[in-house]
């Protein structure tokens, strides 16, 4: 039974938010089509730029991008050495790895990434609309569903709260251990600096 067979959705709410879902990613891969084309960059291309642009040193790296986006090594070492002929990042050797090294943003690539990483905007000005109750209902329900599937391997790298350590849920409260500060449905973090993750 598949999730696009209308008759299917008329009998089950999971396939219509499998289908939402599909319909959202879509809008997403539309709007990095279209960032990505200003500058003659690929998706992955932007994307890369983006997350260079806000991630730490240690994660900038070929092995960390690969698990991060879930592509092999060498899809992304292609995507590495295309923006690395653009002038768009900055290549530093690993001391303790010859065969590995760290990528930073250049100047021009910083413009381009800071240009880039607001490509999401109408998405997030349509989601603005929402009351906080329903922007809580949806975030606490799509952290659960990528717990999920980070659970089940099908996607890998996370570094919100429900997957680290540090992170308690009991009597309906969300509690962070390293904080040590209850935290509102609002403030739980998709992506945080200090995630330290559990094993599963």
């Amino acid at each position: 039974m598949s999730s696009f067979d209308p008759k299917i959705q008329d009998k089950k709410i999971e396939s219509k938010i499998v289908v939402s879902l599909e319909r959202i990613s879509e809008a997403f891969r539309v709007l990095l089509w279209e960032e990505g084309k200003k500058n003659s960059l690929s998706p992955i291309q932007v994307q890369i730029l983006v997350f260079l642009l806000f991630h730490p040193k240690e994660k900038c790296k070929v092995s960390y991008l690969a698990k991060e986006f879930n592509m092999t090594k060498a899809t992304i070492s292609d995507s590495i050495k295309a923006l690395y002929r653009k002038e768009l990042i900055r290549k530093e050797d690993d001391e303790n790895d010859t065969r590995s090294y760290t990528i930073s943003l250049s100047e021009k690539g910083t413009v381009i990434a800071r240009q880039s990483s607001i490509f999401t905007k109408p998405i997030e000005t349509t989601i603005s609309q929402l009351s906080l109750t329903q922007k809580e209902i949806i975030l606490e329900g799509l952290l659960n569903l990528i717990t999920s599937l980070n659970k089940a391997d099908i996607i890998t790298i996370q570094r919100m709260c429900n997957t680290c350590s540090n992170y308690m849920f009991s009597n309906n409260t969300h509690y962070c251990k390293l904080l040590e500060l209850e935290l509102k449905t609002n403030e739980l973090r998709i992506d945080c600096p200090e995630h330290q993750p559990t094993e599963h």
